[in-house]
């Protein structure tokens, strides 16, 4: 494992690319109402990127299991669909839905990555305690992470809100490291396993974290859909998805990703 630990100058130029994403998933989650579609959004997180004179990390993005290129700005995600849902024309939102926008922007070469999680017109109750337990997750790690602090002990916090919650981790999919790269060391998990217990990290200044817990109403199973990127619940319950890019400094972290 290779883990970059980034300069005060290389996170002053993270923090310039994660505005944009702070900006854009703001934006976006104001956008987000019943009927509005996907393509939409998307449309309007490409905009905004390309004023801000960034590009879009996501769009282009190749998958051995997807017969394309991922061909969205942005992965909207809606009800069961936990990440990696396609942009399109034909998704309607509607009155009820939670929608999870992931969107990555790339600024003088430099990377940031966020996720949201965000409310159609009026949701459920259920809905809307599953998408502040997810947000709840996130906070945890914020609050915890500093130099010297094991990754195991922040997951576990995670994994354990969502458990005292009634919910379940997603555990497929995993943060990351980022930096000049969408995805670098290391693997962050949101969850306790022996795997991370044998191989824990220590985190230390200068490491650039993309923290983002995915979680289910109902079982932690998911699967891909047939065009090869889309990822749901196999139960079909809802999922709610939450991300921050952070930055370990010597006072504890930094959010790189924050909205206005």
């Amino acid at each position: 494992m290779a883990i970059t630990l980034r300069s005060p100058r290389e996170i002053d130029q993270l923090r310039r690319a994660g505005a944009v994403v702070g900006q854009v998933l703001s934006k976006l989650s104001e956008a987000a109402r019943p009927g509005v579609t996907t393509a939409e959004l998307d449309a309007l997180a490409l905009e905004i990127t390309e004023a801000a004179g960034a590009t879009a990390l996501f769009k282009g993005v190749r998958n051995p299991y997807a017969g394309r290129p991922f061909p969205g700005a942005i992965c909207a995600s809606v009800n069961e669909q936990v990440v990696h849902g396609i942009p399109s024309p034909h998704v309607v939102l509607r009155e009820g839905d939670i929608l999870s926008v992931d969107f990555g922007a790339r600024l003088d070469g430099y990377c940031g990555d966020a996720a949201v999680t965000v409310a159609v017109g009026r949701v459920t109750a259920d809905r809307r305690r599953l998408m502040d337990v997810t947000r709840q997750l996130l906070e945890i790690a914020i609050e915890r992470i500093a130099p010297g602090v094991k990754w195991s002990a922040v997951a576990g916090a995670m994994e354990a809100c969502a458990r005292q919650a009634g919910f379940s981790v997603v555990r497929d999919f995993v943060g990351h490291g980022i930096g000049t790269e969408m995805h670098e060391d290391p693997k962050l998990p949101n969850f306790v396993s022996p795997a991370l217990l044998q191989n824990d990290i220590r985190l230390r200044e200068g490491m650039i974290l993309a923290v983002e817990p995915m979680v289910n109403m109902g079982g932690a199973a998911v699967r891909t859909l047939r065009d090869g990127w889309t990822v749901v619940t196999r139960d079909r319950s809802c999922s709610a998805h939450f991300e921050h890019t952070i930055a370990v400094i010597k006072q504890g972290c930094e959010v790189l990703t924050r909205g206005s």
